[in-house]
């Protein structure tokens, strides 16, 4: 799907819809509300960012092979039989498991999370299966919405069939989320399954319900050696301080002799100061939900690398984005390619990364504002600029294979972020011509001090506008009170 195009039918799809309702009669009223849908009032600039390359780990092979993880997990972890390179992050994730170290990771959208717990909690299980030890459920991960349970049951039950692993030696995994009938949840009861993906709600109801069931199903637990919480971000104000105490009712109930290892995954914790404090600031707020102490150190970020030559920098490459941009796109467009093309190297620096000392992502950036910055530094018209560049991030978003090269990802994948809103109500003034319009609910014109707004309608039939007031007439005269609506 070309993101650009479906904008702007988007765009255009919802201001035929929210034309449809009325037809205003006033000409000072519709000239303001074409004005206001003109100026995009209701659909602000979308604001554009780039996927940043994330810094390469080794693959599952490679730390099977320095014995970090156990062949069975290796065998696992493949994309068409062939070993999945993990990020640095994913990494890195791993060791703090092995080290039994509690953990958050607070890498952006798209960067495996998933991962970072699934591979150490999967390689716990199977070298325990392994050993000989009977079934038990020995990770439970609680999710904020059963929509993400149910990906995530697909994604690990898909590594998990394609292993060649005997059954014996395969993780069960198995949702708990309140959507299962009574005869799979007494299957679940009776055949326990080594990871239980759950919300918070039902986690506390396991607890809590003094159902046999449920006690079987949250005793299998018994001796419980991983706690996930995913988008821990979500868990804040009551909502967090219940979820603090499942946590510890957890971890009294099926781990009171040996904590177990909590992670925490979120793509948005902290988002402002130094990557110190806001490591601070992540570790203080798990801590508290956890229960258990997790230091700085313990938050794992996202280490980026640049996806273009690390030799160019915006000056090299600004006196050659004209000739870029009035060109049409080659038919061939390889990665290796792309490496020292200068609008590549423009967009990820302009875009999508800050290249300090460690490279960070930028903020969205509404898209008006980066084609004003393409023109400024290219010279060329900004709707030369804005063609130019929505053609190219379309054409680099694609996977490789699809622009005459072999490989199966992208060079630079983008998102679009669309914000709409309703069109609100309108507000006026009794005044005659011109009177003020208004969109915001505010009680007099600023202009013009003790000249009152009233809320506007306007008739389905033939647009005529009514003000909606309350008549009032008492010794100081007649008078027009707005009117709750």
């Amino acid at each position: 799907m070309k993101a650009f195009e479906f904008d702007q039918d988007l765009i255009d799809t919802y201001s035929q819809f929210s034309h449809s309702f009325i037809s205003i009669r006033a000409n000072d009223l519709r000239r303001k509300v074409a004005a206001e849908y003109s100026a995009g009032r209701f659909w602000p600039e979308s604001l554009l960012s780039l996927n940043p390359r994330y810094r390469r780990g080794p693959t599952v092979d490679e730390l099977v092979t320095s014995g970090d993880l156990d062949p069975a997990t290796g065998q696992i972890f493949r994309i068409d039989g062939k070993p999945i390179r993990l990020h640095r992050h994913q990494a890195q994730s791993i060791s703090k498991a092995q080290m039994e170290q509690s953990f958050v990771v607070t890498t952006g959208t798209g960067s495996g999370k998933s991962l970072c717990f699934f591979v150490p909690v999967v390689d716990a299980i199977v070298r325990a299966l392994k050993s000989g030890q009977p079934r038990r459920t020995r990770a439970i991960i609680v999710y904020p919405m059963n929509a993400l349970a149910n990906s995530q049951i697909k994604e690990i039950e898909k590594f998990i069939s394609q292993s060649g692993l005997p059954e014996a030696h395969r993780p069960i995994v198995k949702r708990y989320t309140g959507q299962e009938g009574r005869e799979e949840r007494q299957r679940i009861a009776d055949n326990p399954p080594d990871i239980l993906l759950t919300n918070f709600m039902m986690a506390e109801l396991l607890l809590t319900r003094q159902e046999d069931l449920d006690a079987k199903v949250i005793g299998n637990a018994s001796g419980l050696e991983f706690i996930v919480l995913d988008e821990l971000h979500t868990y804040r104000g009551r909502q967090g301080t219940d979820v603090a105490i499942l946590v510890r009712r957890l971890r009294n109930r099926c781990a009171p002799l040996k904590a177990p290892i909590c992670i925490g995954t979120s793509a948005t914790m902290a988002s402002e100061g130094s990557g110190e404090s806001r490591a601070h600031a992540v570790a203080t707020v798990a801590t508290r939900l956890f229960g258990a102490t997790i230091g700085p150190d313990a938050v794992i970020d996202e280490t980026l690398q640049r996806a273009t030559d690390d030799g160019l920098t915006l000056d090299m490459v600004r006196p050659r984005l004209a000739s870029v941009l009035t060109a049409p796109l080659p038919d061939v467009l390889t990665d290796n390619d792309l490496r020292s093309n200068p609008l590549a190297v423009w967009a990820e620096l302009e875009i999508g990364l800050e290249d300090g000392q460690e490279l960070t992502r930028k903020k969205p950036t509404p898209f008006g504002d980066a084609v004003a910055r393409l023109s400024e530094a290219s010279g060329v018209s900004p709707e030369v600029c804005r063609e130019a560049l929505s053609t190219f991030l379309t054409r680099v978003s694609l996977p490789e294979a699809d622009r005459g090269g072999a490989a199966s990802g992208a060079f630079l994948a983008f998102k679009l972020h669309r914000f709409i809103s309703g069109a609100g109500e309108l507000h006026t003034t009794l005044t005659e011509a011109p009177r003020t319009v208004m969109f915001e609910g505010q009680l007099e014109d600023p202009d013009a001090p003790g000249s009152r707004l009233y809320p506007t309608r306007f008739c389905r039939d033939c647009g005529h506008e009514v003000h909606v007031v309350t008549k009032s007439e008492d010794s100081e005269g007649l008078r027009f009170l707005a009117r709750p609506c």
